[in-house]
């Protein structure tokens, strides 16, 4: 059997890659990672994904508005998406889900410390104030994240999903859709626990570079135990570049690191990591389109 290691997650269309794209996949090729799946974070960054896709055989594409861009995004994004998942190189759509980490009221508090204006406002307005800014924003991100969720219900298309200090919000969003379509919790950095939740609502879950890193003990633990088909492996290109690349430009060709870490972690032969991830990821990944 040929070796062959899929990148489940990647942002090739960021400026990161603009001069030397050609050769980060020829590294990546080097590495045996045959099939690199770039991630779009808005309609624009889905189109991009998708002309990759189209010009690199071994790129595909999955099409999606980040929550982080629920504030640029149009009303109205299934429309667009709806057209451009026509495309045979789209095989999933994301990424997609909720993002709590930098909050409306944080960045209004930070501007408003800087004002004399503040001192004369009850903090009880303050508060009330931030509540109601905050529920907006989560409201609206509840919102794009369904409407992408029905979408890949519609075209039978798995989901891959964004969670950032959102995690029972995410599972209670996702479990109204429980059998109607999967999802992949990418970057995954949670506990055990978590994974199980996961894993019980019948998703799936995928490791990054911070498997390697000197904090990354418990999302080793994480890799180290769940069932071996239940994970995929992936970079988040640029980001996260493993050990020994930590600081530098993360790149496809790193999945290799990832998965020879998770392979010490098992105590079990990279190939055995290899075989399982490919075949849990062309089992989810819609392939067979292209």
């Amino acid at each position: 059997m040929t070796k062959m290691l899929i990148d489940t997650h990647a942002h090739l269309d960021f400026p990161d890659f603009a001069n030397d794209l050609e050769d980060v996949l020829r590294r990546a090729e080097q590495a045996d990672v045959k099939r690199v799946i770039t991630i779009g974070t808005s309609i624009e960054s889905s189109r991009r994904a998708i002309e990759l896709a189209e010009n690199y055989p071994s790129v595909y594409a999955a099409i999606g508005v980040h929550p982080s861009q629920v504030d640029e995004a149009e009303e109205d994004v299934i429309t667009p998406l709806r057209g451009l998942a026509q495309n045979q190189r789209v095989v999933a759509i994301g990424e997609t889900g909720l993002d709590y980490h930098h909050l409306p009221s944080e960045k209004v508090a930070k501007e408003e410390q800087v004002q004399v204006m503040t001192a004369l406002r009850s903090e009880t307005d303050e508060e009330i104030e931030a509540q109601i800014r905050d529920g907006a924003y989560k409201s609206k991100q509840a919102s794009l994240f369904q409407q992408q969720l029905d979408l890949a219900v519609e075209l039978g298309l798995n989901v891959v999903i964004h969670q950032r200090d959102a995690w029972e919000d995410t599972l209670e969003v996702l479990r109204a859709y429980t059998g109607k379509v999967r999802g992949v919790f990418h970057c995954f950095g949670g506990s055990l626990k978590q994974a199980n939740e996961v894993l019980d609502l019948d998703h799936l879950i995928s490791f990054t570079g911070i498997v390697t890193f000197k904090n990354g003990v418990a999302v080793r633990q994480v890799a180290a135990e769940i069932p071996l088909w239940k994970f995929m492996v992936e970079t988040d290109c640029p980001y996260l570049a493993p050990a020994p690349f930590r600081g530098k430009r993360c790149e496809p060709a790193h999945t290799r690191i990832v998965a020879e870490a998770i392979a010490t972690a098992r105590g079990v032969s990279l190939e055995e990591i290899v075989e399982a991830t490919t075949e849990t990821a062309e089992k989810f990944f819609r392939f067979n389109r292209a």
